[in-house]
């Protein structure tokens, strides 16, 4: 069976995040390449991880079978409109994971009939419990989809979207999402100091308290409205904390901040693209 070869132009934290998962789940550091400008950094990927490194961009794109460009938007135009020859010569699947760089603005970098991927991954990448969705244009195969989503999935759960704008949405949800929950963190850790705990005692409880719950909602079949109405004991505590949230809008607040994100999402999709 044939291994694919992998290559990653850039080898930031996203990048490195996924080299590890890779092989983590059992890809061969021999069949991965990485390129970046960072000798220090090459030389560390080499000896910590055992994957094939350069300075040259080329050399990677001619050794591979997909291509993530894993470089800051800011400088991705540039990047792909060097690379764009040699990626259309060899045929290679793209993936790309810059957030708010279109399918349109690649295709115009890379050439209209490029295979290629987009995808917003999360942070939580990084402790390979991300989230991942992908979207990709016509010209990507379906043996190139698996390997999309094979790349992105050891890093965590990878969903594919059927529309392109899908992933301003998934912006607001999970590309931003985790801000939310540090946001909620920050706030009980300062209350529970508030009450009487110990800073170190308070941190610990709320970190515990968040990943219980993440954990149970992941395993559960149960709707989070169940799940939270199943802890909801009528008359107690934990009612008249979920009243008081209500009574302040909660809801109505969340909602108004993941359309804020959306929003801004598209803003700046069109910005970079105006750029």
């Amino acid at each position: 069976m044939k291994t694919n070869k992998i290559g990653f132009i850039g080898g930031g934290n996203m990048a490195s995040s996924l080299m590890n998962g890779l092989i983590a789940s059992g890809h061969p550091a021999g069949a991965i390449w990485v390129s970046d400008v960072d000798e220090a950094a090459l030389a560390a990927f080499a000896v910590n991880l055992g994957v094939n490194t350069s300075l040259s961009n080329d050399t990677v794109i001619e050794a591979v079978d997909v291509l993530v460009f894993a470089v800051k938007p800011q400088i991705l135009k540039d990047v792909a409109c060097r690379a764009a020859k040699l990626i259309r010569q060899r045929q290679v699947l793209v993936v790309s994971i810059a957030a708010g760089i279109t399918q349109q603005s690649l295709g115009a970098w890379l050439g209209t009939e490029t295979a290629i991927v987009r995808c917003m991954p999360n942070t939580p990448a990084l402790v390979l419990t991300g989230a991942t969705a992908l979207y990709a244009n016509p010209h990507v195969s379906a043996q190139q989809r698996d390997l999309a989503e094979s790349i992105m999935r050891a890093v965590g759960i990878s969903l594919w979207v059927n529309e392109e704008s899908d992933l301003d949405a998934v912006t607001a949800v999970s590309g931003s999402g985790p801000a939310y929950f540090f946001l909620l963190m920050e706030a009980m850790e300062a209350t529970a100091v508030g009450l009487g705990l110990d800073a170190q005692t308070a941190r610990l409880l709320v970190q515990q308290t968040a990943l219980g719950a993440a954990k149970i909602a992941l395993e559960s079949s149960e709707s989070p409205e169940l799940l939270r109405k199943r802890v909801t004991s009528p008359g107690g505590t934990t009612q008249q904390a979920i009243q008081t949230f209500e009574e302040g809008g909660f809801t109505q607040l969340v909602a108004r901040a993941l359309h804020a994100a959306h929003d801004r999402s598209i803003e700046m999709s069109k910005q970079m693209e105006s750029s």
